[in-house]
């Protein structure tokens, strides 16, 4: 009797190892590329000239960085080195003034801001001159509330991340309203459906790719709103967790110059790069306040290089990292 429970304690563990080696090899993926290596980082906190309060969203061109300096309601503008070039803006809800600046894009020599407390989108030339505001309070066709990101498709279709809103709107360059993916007020994590989406990028090709916050997952869609696929944790129903390919609060996503797609790991204190279709390729950062780690990575920009800027909101300051 003895020897014959002793076989079945046996092929029971067996069978739990085999389910968790299933597990692992379905669920958890390993590096396909080279990893990435930090370069520099700048800035701290305050108010002064590339000192930060709160730094959450960031763009590049081919020769300046964009900070948005949350709390302080600015932008400020480095060369790539991190130094310091102007910053505009202030505190405030009129022209060119900034209520929390969120993530940030560069299109067409135009810097589009969203505003997290002024539910709207600002737009500014390179220099700063304020050009025209876009939306306003609402849950309404072209109104917003608390929008966290906004990226220009190939034909100037704006898309927008509308935070409490639940949803992505997509909008005409003036701001008229096309169409939505997601149901306005309503979270839900079945496709097409967005929870406190935070962010939005546009390929080349026109495919939509959504930081769907608070479902830890990123969702791509066709340029007419028609979903494609997700991913993030198992089948990417809002099962977070820090092994690779999975998220804890996706909070920014960025194209890189190849098409893959980089996404800021708030919780996890990471990014990690994926190819379009939703394949991990690798991750890098790690919790801390030394060199290559982060207090809640919050954004990040890929330069025409490669070079991978990152908001690195906890400890007040960017960090610049370059793969190997």
């Amino acid at each position: 009797m003895r020897r014959r429970l002793l076989k079945i304690a046996s092929a029971s563990i067996v069978v739990v190892v085999l389910v968790l080696a299933g597990f692992w090899l379905a669920f958890v993926p390993s590096d396909k590329e080279p990893a990435y290596q930090f370069i520099a980082a700048w800035g701290m906190k305050g108010t002064g000239p590339g000192q930060f309060r709160d730094p959450t969203g960031i763009a590049v061109t081919k020769s300046e960085v964009f900070v948005s300096d949350a709390r302080n309601g600015r932008i400020q503008v480095f060369d790539m080195d991190g130094d310091f070039l102007r910053a505009f803006g202030q505190p405030g809800k009129g022209e060119g003034e900034l209520g929390r600046p969120m993530n940030l894009t560069v299109q067409d020599g135009e810097l589009y801001v969203p505003e997290y407390f002024n539910d709207r989108i600002q737009v500014f030339g390179l220099d700063g001159t304020p050009k025209r505001i876009i939306g306003a309070l609402g849950d309404g066709p072209g109104q917003f509330s608390a929008p966290g990101g906004v990226a220009v498709g190939p034909n100037g279709t704006l898309y927008v991340a509308d935070f409490y809103n639940h949803r992505i709107q997509q909008l005409k360059p003036d701001g008229t309203y096309i169409g939505q993916m997601g149901e306005t007020g309503k979270p839900g994590l079945w496709p097409e459906q967005v929870s406190y989406p935070t962010d939005v990028a546009v390929a080349l090709d026109g495919t939509v790719f959504v930081a769907d916050g608070y479902n830890d997952r990123v969702q791509a869609f066709a340029s007419g709103g028609i979903f494609s696929h997700k991913w993030g944790g198992p089948f990417a129903l809002n099962i977070y967790g820090s092994f690779k390919g999975w998220f804890t609060t996706v909070t920014s996503v960025a194209i890189g110059p190849n098409g893959n797609v980089f996404v800021a790991d708030f919780y996890n204190h990471r990014v990690q790069k994926f190819a379009p279709d939703g394949t991990f390729l690798t991750s890098f950062g790690s919790r801390g306040s030394g060199q290559g780690e982060f207090e809640y990575a919050i954004a990040m920009a890929v330069a025409s290089n490669g070079t991978v800027f990152v908001a690195d909101f906890g400890n007040n300051r960017i960090q610049k990292w370059r793969q190997r």
